[in-house]
Protein backbone atom coordinates (compact mmCIF):
# COMPACT_ATOMS: atom_id res chain seq x y z
CA UNK A 1 0.00 0.00 0.00
CA UNK A 2 1.04 3.60 -0.52
CA UNK A 3 -0.01 7.18 -0.03
CA UNK A 4 0.28 9.79 -2.78
CA UNK A 5 1.16 13.45 -2.70
CA UNK A 6 0.78 15.84 -5.64
CA UNK A 7 2.52 19.21 -5.40
CA UNK A 8 1.60 21.86 -7.98
CA UNK A 9 1.31 19.11 -10.60
CA UNK A 10 0.94 20.74 -14.00
CA UNK A 11 0.28 19.18 -17.39
CA UNK A 12 0.28 21.01 -20.73
CA UNK A 13 0.10 19.76 -24.30
CA UNK A 14 2.11 22.38 -26.19
CA UNK A 15 0.23 25.63 -25.47
CA UNK A 16 -2.87 23.91 -24.07
CA UNK A 17 -2.78 23.73 -20.27
CA UNK A 18 -4.96 20.84 -19.05
CA UNK A 19 -3.90 20.82 -15.39
CA UNK A 20 -2.75 24.29 -14.25
CA UNK A 21 -1.45 23.02 -10.90
CA UNK A 22 -2.96 20.33 -8.67
CA UNK A 23 -2.15 19.97 -4.97
CA UNK A 24 -3.57 16.82 -3.41
CA UNK A 25 -2.87 14.30 -0.65
CA UNK A 26 -4.27 10.76 -0.96
CA UNK A 27 -4.00 8.65 2.16
CA UNK A 28 -2.69 5.12 2.38
CA UNK A 29 -5.58 2.68 1.88
CA UNK A 30 -8.03 5.39 0.84
CA UNK A 31 -10.66 5.04 -1.91
CA UNK A 32 -10.40 8.39 -3.69
CA UNK A 33 -12.67 9.32 -6.59
CA UNK A 34 -11.94 11.99 -9.21
CA UNK A 35 -15.20 13.35 -10.59
CA UNK A 36 -16.12 16.11 -12.97
CA UNK A 37 -17.60 16.81 -16.41
CA UNK A 38 -16.02 15.58 -19.63
CA UNK A 39 -12.82 17.46 -20.41
CA UNK A 40 -12.15 18.53 -16.82
CA UNK A 41 -8.76 16.75 -16.70
CA UNK A 42 -9.57 13.83 -14.40
CA UNK A 43 -8.31 11.10 -16.77
CA UNK A 44 -5.22 13.16 -17.62
CA UNK A 45 -4.47 13.49 -13.91
CA UNK A 46 -4.82 9.73 -13.49
CA UNK A 47 -2.51 9.09 -16.45
CA UNK A 48 0.10 11.43 -14.95
CA UNK A 49 -0.02 9.38 -11.72
CA UNK A 50 0.30 6.18 -13.76
CA UNK A 51 3.25 7.52 -15.74
CA UNK A 52 1.41 7.27 -19.06
CA UNK A 53 1.72 11.06 -19.43
CA UNK A 54 4.82 13.07 -18.59
CA UNK A 55 4.38 15.68 -15.89
CA UNK A 56 5.12 19.16 -17.28
CA UNK A 57 6.05 20.56 -13.86
CA UNK A 58 5.41 19.94 -10.20
CA UNK A 59 6.04 16.80 -8.18
CA UNK A 60 4.43 13.41 -7.65
CA UNK A 61 5.25 11.26 -4.62
CA UNK A 62 4.10 7.65 -4.30
CA UNK A 63 4.82 6.03 -0.96
CA UNK A 64 7.06 8.95 -0.05
CA UNK A 65 9.25 8.50 -3.15
CA UNK A 66 9.45 11.16 -5.85
CA UNK A 67 8.06 9.38 -8.90
CA UNK A 68 8.12 11.92 -11.74
CA UNK A 69 10.83 10.04 -13.63
CA UNK A 70 10.14 6.49 -12.46
CA UNK A 71 8.89 4.25 -15.33
CA UNK A 72 5.23 3.15 -15.04
CA UNK A 73 6.16 -0.50 -14.50
CA UNK A 74 8.19 0.39 -11.41
CA UNK A 75 5.73 2.72 -9.68
CA UNK A 76 3.92 -0.08 -7.84
CA UNK A 77 0.60 0.67 -9.52
CA UNK A 78 -1.93 -1.27 -11.58
CA UNK A 79 -4.45 0.34 -13.90
CA UNK A 80 -7.88 -0.81 -15.06
CA UNK A 81 -9.11 0.93 -18.19
CA UNK A 82 -12.56 1.67 -19.59
CA UNK A 83 -11.94 -0.94 -22.30
CA UNK A 84 -11.22 -4.40 -20.93
CA UNK A 85 -8.20 -4.89 -23.27
CA UNK A 86 -8.20 -8.68 -22.91
CA UNK A 87 -6.27 -10.89 -25.31
CA UNK A 88 -8.96 -12.82 -27.25
CA UNK A 89 -6.78 -15.87 -27.92
CA UNK A 90 -5.90 -16.38 -24.24
CA UNK A 91 -8.01 -17.94 -21.49
CA UNK A 92 -9.06 -15.95 -18.46
CA UNK A 93 -6.24 -17.50 -16.42
CA UNK A 94 -3.68 -16.68 -19.13
CA UNK A 95 -4.93 -13.09 -19.39
CA UNK A 96 -4.64 -12.63 -15.65
CA UNK A 97 -1.16 -14.16 -15.49
CA UNK A 98 0.25 -12.39 -18.54
CA UNK A 99 1.89 -9.52 -16.66
CA UNK A 100 3.45 -11.91 -14.14
CA UNK A 101 4.84 -14.07 -16.95
CA UNK A 102 6.52 -11.02 -18.49
CA UNK A 103 7.97 -10.19 -15.07
CA UNK A 104 9.59 -13.65 -14.86
CA UNK A 105 7.40 -15.27 -12.19
CA UNK A 106 7.42 -19.05 -11.97
CA UNK A 107 4.41 -21.10 -13.04
CA UNK A 108 3.69 -22.02 -9.43
CA UNK A 109 3.73 -18.37 -8.36
CA UNK A 110 1.50 -17.37 -11.27
CA UNK A 111 -1.03 -20.11 -10.58
CA UNK A 112 -1.21 -19.18 -6.89
CA UNK A 113 -1.71 -15.49 -7.68
CA UNK A 114 -4.38 -16.19 -10.31
CA UNK A 115 -6.28 -18.56 -8.02
CA UNK A 116 -6.21 -16.04 -5.19
CA UNK A 117 -7.48 -13.20 -7.43
CA UNK A 118 -10.15 -15.45 -8.96
CA UNK A 119 -11.34 -16.40 -5.49
CA UNK A 120 -11.59 -12.75 -4.44
CA UNK A 121 -13.54 -11.88 -7.61
CA UNK A 122 -15.60 -15.08 -7.57
CA UNK A 123 -14.58 -16.10 -11.09
CA UNK A 124 -12.86 -19.44 -10.38
CA UNK A 125 -15.33 -21.19 -12.71
CA UNK A 126 -14.33 -18.90 -15.61
CA UNK A 127 -10.57 -19.47 -15.65
CA UNK A 128 -10.60 -21.77 -18.70
CA UNK A 129 -12.94 -19.64 -20.79
CA UNK A 130 -11.87 -17.14 -23.42
CA UNK A 131 -13.08 -13.51 -23.41
CA UNK A 132 -15.66 -14.05 -26.18
CA UNK A 133 -17.51 -16.46 -23.86
CA UNK A 134 -17.82 -13.86 -21.08
CA UNK A 135 -20.40 -11.20 -20.32
CA UNK A 136 -19.40 -7.55 -19.95
CA UNK A 137 -19.36 -7.79 -16.16
CA UNK A 138 -17.26 -10.95 -16.24
CA UNK A 139 -14.75 -9.32 -18.60
CA UNK A 140 -14.46 -6.37 -16.25
CA UNK A 141 -13.78 -8.74 -13.35
CA UNK A 142 -11.00 -10.38 -15.38
CA UNK A 143 -9.47 -6.96 -16.11
CA UNK A 144 -9.56 -6.18 -12.38
CA UNK A 145 -8.11 -9.62 -11.61
CA UNK A 146 -5.21 -8.93 -13.94
CA UNK A 147 -4.44 -5.89 -11.78
CA UNK A 148 -4.90 -7.74 -8.47
CA UNK A 149 -2.34 -10.47 -9.24
CA UNK A 150 0.40 -7.85 -9.36
CA UNK A 151 -0.28 -6.87 -5.72
CA UNK A 152 0.19 -3.15 -6.45
CA UNK A 153 0.41 -0.46 -3.83
CA UNK A 154 -2.10 1.66 -5.77
CA UNK A 155 -5.01 0.71 -8.02
CA UNK A 156 -6.04 3.18 -10.73
CA UNK A 157 -9.49 2.86 -12.33
CA UNK A 158 -10.35 4.94 -15.42
CA UNK A 159 -14.16 4.85 -15.80
CA UNK A 160 -14.20 1.04 -15.60
CA UNK A 161 -18.00 0.65 -15.48
CA UNK A 162 -19.05 3.01 -18.26
CA UNK A 163 -19.45 0.17 -20.80
CA UNK A 164 -21.86 -1.78 -18.60
CA UNK A 165 -25.64 -1.54 -18.46
CA UNK A 166 -27.32 0.22 -15.52
CA UNK A 167 -28.14 -2.90 -13.47
CA UNK A 168 -24.65 -4.33 -13.91
CA UNK A 169 -23.05 -1.03 -12.92
CA UNK A 170 -24.91 -1.18 -9.61
CA UNK A 171 -23.71 -4.75 -9.05
CA UNK A 172 -20.11 -3.89 -9.93
CA UNK A 173 -20.14 -0.88 -7.58
CA UNK A 174 -20.99 -3.26 -4.76
CA UNK A 175 -18.20 -5.61 -5.90
CA UNK A 176 -15.62 -2.82 -6.04
CA UNK A 177 -16.56 -1.62 -2.58
CA UNK A 178 -16.23 -5.17 -1.24
CA UNK A 179 -12.93 -5.58 -3.06
CA UNK A 180 -11.50 -2.47 -1.43
CA UNK A 181 -12.55 -3.61 2.03
CA UNK A 182 -10.84 -6.95 1.44
CA UNK A 183 -7.61 -5.70 -0.15
CA UNK A 184 -7.30 -2.48 1.91
CA UNK A 185 -5.24 -0.98 -0.91
CA UNK A 186 -5.14 2.64 -2.05
CA UNK A 187 -7.57 3.08 -4.94
CA UNK A 188 -8.07 6.06 -7.25
CA UNK A 189 -11.17 5.97 -9.38
CA UNK A 190 -12.13 8.29 -12.24
CA UNK A 191 -15.75 8.76 -13.24
CA UNK A 192 -18.15 11.38 -14.60
CA UNK A 193 -20.99 9.62 -12.76
CA UNK A 194 -21.52 11.35 -9.43
CA UNK A 195 -23.65 8.41 -8.19
CA UNK A 196 -20.57 6.18 -8.48
CA UNK A 197 -18.54 8.84 -6.70
CA UNK A 198 -21.01 9.16 -3.83
CA UNK A 199 -21.40 5.41 -3.28
CA UNK A 200 -17.75 4.34 -3.59
CA UNK A 201 -15.56 7.14 -2.28
CA UNK A 202 -14.01 7.79 1.09
CA UNK A 203 -13.31 11.23 -0.34
CA UNK A 204 -14.18 12.90 -3.63
CA UNK A 205 -12.09 15.32 -5.67
CA UNK A 206 -14.33 17.57 -7.78
CA UNK A 207 -12.47 18.87 -10.83
CA UNK A 208 -13.48 21.68 -13.15
CA UNK A 209 -11.30 22.93 -15.99
CA UNK A 210 -8.29 21.13 -14.55
CA UNK A 211 -8.65 22.79 -11.16
CA UNK A 212 -9.67 21.18 -7.88
CA UNK A 213 -12.91 22.83 -6.77
CA UNK A 214 -13.31 20.86 -3.52
CA UNK A 215 -12.08 17.74 -1.75
CA UNK A 216 -14.22 16.06 0.90
CA UNK A 217 -16.33 13.12 1.93
CA UNK A 218 -19.51 12.51 -0.07
CA UNK A 219 -21.67 13.97 2.71
CA UNK A 220 -19.40 17.00 3.14
CA UNK A 221 -19.79 17.82 -0.54
CA UNK A 222 -23.54 17.20 -0.39
CA UNK A 223 -24.20 19.35 2.68
CA UNK A 224 -21.35 21.87 2.45
CA UNK A 225 -20.47 22.61 -1.20
CA UNK A 226 -18.03 25.50 -1.45
CA UNK A 227 -19.57 26.90 -4.62
CA UNK A 228 -22.41 26.59 -7.09
CA UNK A 229 -20.46 24.27 -9.39
CA UNK A 230 -19.92 21.64 -6.69
CA UNK A 231 -23.49 22.05 -5.45
CA UNK A 232 -24.82 21.39 -8.94
CA UNK A 233 -22.56 18.45 -9.64
CA UNK A 234 -23.15 16.48 -6.44
CA UNK A 235 -26.63 15.07 -6.00
CA UNK A 236 -29.01 13.25 -8.34
CA UNK A 237 -31.08 14.81 -9.77
CA UNK A 238 -28.93 17.91 -9.53
CA UNK A 239 -29.69 20.90 -7.32
CA UNK A 240 -32.19 23.45 -8.65
CA UNK A 241 -30.91 26.99 -9.15
CA UNK A 242 -33.33 29.92 -9.11
CA UNK A 243 -32.00 33.36 -10.01
CA UNK A 244 -33.08 36.49 -8.21
CA UNK A 245 -31.99 39.49 -6.18
CA UNK A 246 -31.13 39.82 -2.51
CA UNK A 247 -34.17 41.45 -0.85
CA UNK A 248 -32.99 41.39 2.76
CA UNK A 249 -29.68 40.58 4.40
CA UNK A 250 -30.26 41.26 8.07
CA UNK A 251 -28.67 38.77 10.45
CA UNK A 252 -30.72 35.59 10.58
CA UNK A 253 -33.29 36.87 8.06
CA UNK A 254 -32.22 36.53 4.44
CA UNK A 255 -34.82 36.99 1.71
CA UNK A 256 -34.43 36.42 -2.02
CA UNK A 257 -36.79 37.95 -4.58
CA UNK A 258 -37.04 35.49 -7.47
CA UNK A 259 -37.27 36.72 -11.06
CA UNK A 260 -40.97 35.81 -11.16
CA UNK A 261 -41.62 38.20 -8.26
CA UNK A 262 -42.05 35.92 -5.24
CA UNK A 263 -39.96 36.39 -2.10
CA UNK A 264 -38.36 33.31 -0.52
CA UNK A 265 -36.57 33.00 2.83
CA UNK A 266 -33.29 31.10 2.96
CA UNK A 267 -31.22 29.99 5.95
CA UNK A 268 -27.99 31.66 4.92
CA UNK A 269 -25.88 34.57 6.15
CA UNK A 270 -25.77 37.20 3.41
CA UNK A 271 -24.64 40.14 5.54
CA UNK A 272 -21.50 40.48 3.39
CA UNK A 273 -23.65 41.13 0.29
CA UNK A 274 -25.57 44.28 -0.62
CA UNK A 275 -29.32 44.36 -0.93
CA UNK A 276 -30.32 44.28 -4.61
CA UNK A 277 -27.33 42.30 -5.91
CA UNK A 278 -27.90 39.25 -8.08
CA UNK A 279 -27.92 35.96 -6.17
CA UNK A 280 -28.96 32.39 -6.81
CA UNK A 281 -31.15 30.29 -4.55
CA UNK A 282 -30.20 26.62 -4.54
CA UNK A 283 -32.54 23.86 -3.38
CA UNK A 284 -32.33 20.12 -3.93
CA UNK A 285 -35.26 18.30 -5.61
CA UNK A 286 -36.00 16.30 -2.46
CA UNK A 287 -36.43 19.48 -0.41
CA UNK A 288 -39.04 21.26 -2.57
CA UNK A 289 -42.68 20.76 -1.57
CA UNK A 290 -45.33 20.80 -4.31
CA UNK A 291 -49.09 21.11 -3.81
CA UNK A 292 -52.24 21.80 -5.80
CA UNK A 293 -53.32 24.22 -3.09
CA UNK A 294 -52.05 27.79 -2.89
CA UNK A 295 -50.61 28.88 0.46
CA UNK A 296 -48.85 31.90 1.95
CA UNK A 297 -45.41 32.30 0.44
CA UNK A 298 -45.89 29.51 -2.13
CA UNK A 299 -44.46 30.04 -5.62
CA UNK A 300 -46.71 29.31 -8.58
CA UNK A 301 -45.36 27.03 -11.32
CA UNK A 302 -46.55 25.09 -14.37
CA UNK A 303 -45.99 21.31 -14.40
CA UNK A 304 -44.35 20.39 -17.71
CA UNK A 305 -44.02 16.69 -16.89
CA UNK A 306 -44.81 14.34 -14.02
CA UNK A 307 -42.68 11.18 -14.05
CA UNK A 308 -44.31 8.40 -12.03
CA UNK A 309 -41.63 5.81 -11.22
CA UNK A 310 -43.53 3.74 -8.69
CA UNK A 311 -41.60 4.47 -5.51
CA UNK A 312 -41.16 8.19 -6.27
CA UNK A 313 -42.51 10.85 -8.61
CA UNK A 314 -40.46 13.55 -10.31
CA UNK A 315 -42.19 16.80 -11.20
CA UNK A 316 -40.53 19.04 -13.80
CA UNK A 317 -42.03 22.50 -13.38
CA UNK A 318 -41.39 25.90 -14.92
CA UNK A 319 -41.51 29.13 -12.94
CA UNK A 320 -42.24 32.44 -14.62
CA UNK A 321 -38.99 34.17 -15.55
CA UNK A 322 -36.92 30.98 -15.16
CA UNK A 323 -34.60 29.76 -17.92
CA UNK A 324 -34.80 26.05 -17.06
CA UNK A 325 -37.25 23.73 -15.29
CA UNK A 326 -37.17 23.05 -11.57
CA UNK A 327 -37.14 19.36 -10.60
CA UNK A 328 -39.04 18.11 -7.55
CA UNK A 329 -38.75 14.65 -6.03
CA UNK A 330 -41.98 13.88 -4.24
CA UNK A 331 -44.03 10.99 -2.88
CA UNK A 332 -45.59 8.62 -5.47
CA UNK A 333 -49.18 9.53 -4.56
CA UNK A 334 -48.70 13.28 -4.99
CA UNK A 335 -51.81 14.35 -6.97
CA UNK A 336 -50.07 17.09 -9.01
CA UNK A 337 -49.87 15.97 -12.64
CA UNK A 338 -48.65 17.02 -16.08
CA UNK A 339 -50.19 20.26 -17.35
CA UNK A 340 -51.46 21.40 -13.95
CA UNK A 341 -50.49 24.32 -11.74
CA UNK A 342 -48.31 23.54 -8.72
CA UNK A 343 -47.57 25.70 -5.70
CA UNK A 344 -44.03 25.30 -4.42
CA UNK A 345 -42.60 25.97 -0.99
CA UNK A 346 -38.89 26.02 -0.17
CA UNK A 347 -37.97 25.23 3.47
CA UNK A 348 -35.48 27.96 4.53
CA UNK A 349 -33.34 25.45 6.47
CA UNK A 350 -32.79 23.42 3.31
CA UNK A 351 -31.82 26.27 1.00
CA UNK A 352 -28.42 27.40 -0.26
CA UNK A 353 -27.49 30.91 -1.33
CA UNK A 354 -24.83 31.69 -3.91
CA UNK A 355 -23.32 35.05 -4.75
CA UNK A 356 -23.19 36.34 -8.32
CA UNK A 357 -19.67 34.85 -8.52
CA UNK A 358 -21.04 31.43 -7.49
CA UNK A 359 -19.62 31.29 -3.96
CA UNK A 360 -21.69 29.61 -1.25
CA UNK A 361 -22.84 31.93 1.52
CA UNK A 362 -22.52 30.52 5.07
CA UNK A 363 -25.56 28.53 6.08
CA UNK A 364 -27.29 29.40 9.34
CA UNK A 365 -29.52 26.31 9.49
Amino acid sequence: MADLKLKALRKAFDDVVVLPGVDLDIRDGEFMVFVGPSGCGKSTLLRCIAGLEDITSGELYIGGQRSNDIPPAKRGIAMVFQSYALYPHMTVAENMAFGLRLAGFSKTEMNAAVQRAAQILQIEHLLERKPKALSGGQRQRVAIGRAIVRKPGVFLFDEPLSNLDAALRVQMRVELSRLHKELKTTMIYVTHDQVEAMTLAHRIVVLNGGRVEQVGTPMELYHQPVNQFVAGFIGSPKMNFLEGQLASNTAGHTLVRLNEGSTVAVGADATNLSVGVKVTLGVRPEHVHASRQASDGAVKAHVQLAEHLGDITYLHVMLAGATEPTTIRTEPDNPVDTGETAYLTFPPARGFLFSEQGQTQPRTA
